[in-house]
C-alpha cells in the first residue's frame, strides 16, 4: 500500500469511528494546514478548521454515519475515493429538525497529497439525493 493510500484509509478509520476528537486530532495530523478544499462548505475558515467543521455538523445530524469507501484509486500524488454514504437523521442539519429518517447516498473526493499529507481535497456530493431523502426536497 502506497503511503499516501495508507494514509487515507487512516484518515477515513477516524472518519468512520464517529468520536469527532478523534477526526478532528487525525485531521491534524494527516492535512497540511495549508489545504485547499474545494467543496461547497458554508464558511470561511482554512482547510483543515473547515474539514473539522465539516464533520462536527454531520456527527451533530447523523451520529451514526458510516461512510463505506467502494472504490480507492492511488496514482502519483492523488487518491480517489468513491463512497456510499449512510447514516440516521438525529440531530440538526442544514436547518432541518432531526426526522429520525435514513440516508444512503454517493460522494466522490480527490484528495492531492504533499509530503505525505493532504493538501488539496476536491468533493462531489449527492445533496440532492440526501435532501430528498431528509424530505427537504419533493422526490
Amino acid at each position: 500500500m502506497s503511503g499516501n493510500r495508507a494514509t487515507f484509509q487512516h484518515f477515513h478509520e477516524a472518519i468512520n469511528s464517529g468520536d469527532a476528537e478523534r477526526i478532528a486530532a487525525t485531521i491534524d495530523e494527516v492535512v497540511d494546514p495549508g489545504m485547499i478544499f474545494h467543496a461547497p462548505v458554508p464558511t470561511d475558515l482554512p482547510g483543515p478548521q473547515a474539514l473539522k467543521q465539516v464533520w462536527a455538523v454531520l456527527l451533530r445530524g447523523f451520529p451514526d454515519m458510516r461512510v463505506e469507501v467502494e472504490d480507492v484509486i492511488a496514482e502519483g500524488d492523488k487518491v480517489v475515493s468513491r463512497n456510499t454514504v449512510t447514516g440516521t437523521h438525529q440531530g440538526e442539519f442544514r436547518g432541518l429538525p432531526p426526522t429520525g429518517r435514513s440516508v444512503a447516498y454517493n460522494e466522490i473526493f480527490i484528495f492531492r497529497f504533499a509530503d505525505g499529507r493532504i493538501a488539496e481535497i476536491w468533493g462531489v456530493v449527492d445533496l440532492l439525493t440526501q435532501l430528498r431523502q431528509l424530505g427537504a426536497v419533493p422526490s
